[in-house]
């Protein structure tokens, strides 16, 4: 298999890797994403059509498909542009997945303004774990940025997730016959053991802001995970997690 080498810095291939790490823009405008990791780099031989490029570290190997173009960097090299303090050796990027048409249905995860990476990453790993479709609302974090592509451990790749307005959500949960749920601290929310978390469709929003009005307002239930009175609140990816283990005993 033929490999090109670079050891320029400014070579317009790492350039164009810098931009593409730092920005959602230039991610959704070149229609790219950058993932970090030789772990990660199996994940998306096994499970990704839109592998483009990868590039290897000196001394660093792997077991690539024919398609693919092959990048050898020094070391140093891979160090100034890797997001890693550490970096493992290895950088490839991949096309963005074709927007995906919504498809709603029970014992669903709705994500409405999920912005820390780990926290998204997290929740989308244990979504792929548990079998729960996901969809991404308004002011998540961008799925495909490297840190929450290293926190879900490869799961955008064996699972992408869906992105939709709230509007576009309600109604065709609406038209199915799906309630939807939203997590909240409320007197008037339901113990979440009691409630038939398998036959809706859940929103778990986030830590600082919670869910937004609208969608508090325009839900059809309240959901409350019981706590000690003395915790204040749940990590989302936490929440997420128990909302998801809950519709699957249910």
């Amino acid at each position: 298999m033929m490999e090109e080498r670079i050891t320029s810095r400014k070579n317009p291939l790492l350039q164009q890797v810098k931009k593409l790490l730092s920005s959602r823009k230039e991610r959704e405008s070149a229609g790219l994403f950058v993932a970090d990791g030789t772990k990660l780099l199996d994940e998306a031989v096994q499970h990704w059509p839109g592998l483009e490029t990868v590039i290897l570290s000196d001394g660093v190997q792997a077991r690539l498909p024919e398609s693919v173009r092959i990048v050898r960097v020094p070391e140093d090299v891979m160090a100034s542009i890797s997001p890693m303090q550490s970096p493992q050796g290895a950088l490839f990027v991949c096309r963005l997945p074709a927007k995906k048409e919504l498809t709603v249905c029970h014992g669903m995860l709705l994500l409405a303004g999920i912005q820390d990476p780990g926290n998204m990453g997290t929740i989308l790993r244990t979504a792929d774990a548990l079998n729960v479709p996901v969809v991404l609302l308004e002011g998540c974090a961008d799925p495909y940025s490297h840190k929450v592509v290293r926190a879900s451990m490869g799961a955008v790749f064996r699972r992408p997730p869906v992105s939709a307005q709230w509007e576009q959500v309600k109604e065709a949960c609406s038209a199915a016959g799906i309630r939807i749920a939203v997590t909240a601290l409320s007197d008037d929310a339901k113990d979440i053991r009691t409630a038939d978390v398998d036959r809706m469709a859940v929103v778990i929003g986030s830590e600082g802001q919670g869910v937004r009005r609208q969608v508090l307002e325009q839900a059809d239930a309240q959901l409350i995970i019981p706590m000690d009175p003395h915790c204040e609140s749940l990590n989302a990816a936490v929440a997420a997690a128990i909302v998801m283990w809950q519709m699957g005993k249910v």
